[in-house]
């Protein structure tokens, strides 16, 4: 796994925790930067930051174009996986739009049910073709 895949993958654990213990993003990734001695790297605080800051434009895009699948219905690693890769799609102009979908599925892939690369491919793809309407 590439020193970015590991990023992704530290701050899909973070982001995870946020969610579950009902904090915000920036306090999971404070609570796990002090409680512990594991390296976070800048990009999975970039990642963590990030997904923080547009958590409500993105959640909205998701909710929009997943057609029949509320957010809440969602396995929540999906719902991560889904926020991550968004974020590095539509507002991280360092990775290029093919590889921030096709790592979301990768994520899918190792963590998550044998549907679900298939829904996050899909609809990670309809954002892509929808980026420069969204971001208008």
């Amino acid at each position: 796994m590439s020193a970015r895949g590991k990023a992704r993958r530290r701050a899909l654990d973070i982001l995870f925790e946020a969610e579950q213990r009902a904090v915000s993003p920036l306090e999971a990734l404070k609570r796990r930067r002090e409680s512990t001695d594991q390296i976070i790297g800048e990009y999975t605080m970039d990642i963590v930051e990030g997904v923080g800051e547009k958590q409500l434009a993105i959640d909205e895009f998701l909710q929009t174009y997943s057609q029949g699948w509320p957010l809440e219905r969602m396995p929540a690693v999906d719902r991560i996986i889904l926020r991550i890769g968004a974020w590095e799609l539509l507002y991280n102009d360092d990775v290029p739009d093919g590889v921030a979908v096709s790592e979301a599925v990768e994520l899918a892939k190792m963590l998550s049910t044998d549907e679900s690369p298939t829904f996050i491919n899909g609809l990670l793809g309809r954002l892509q073709q929808l980026k420069p309407t969204l971001l208008a």
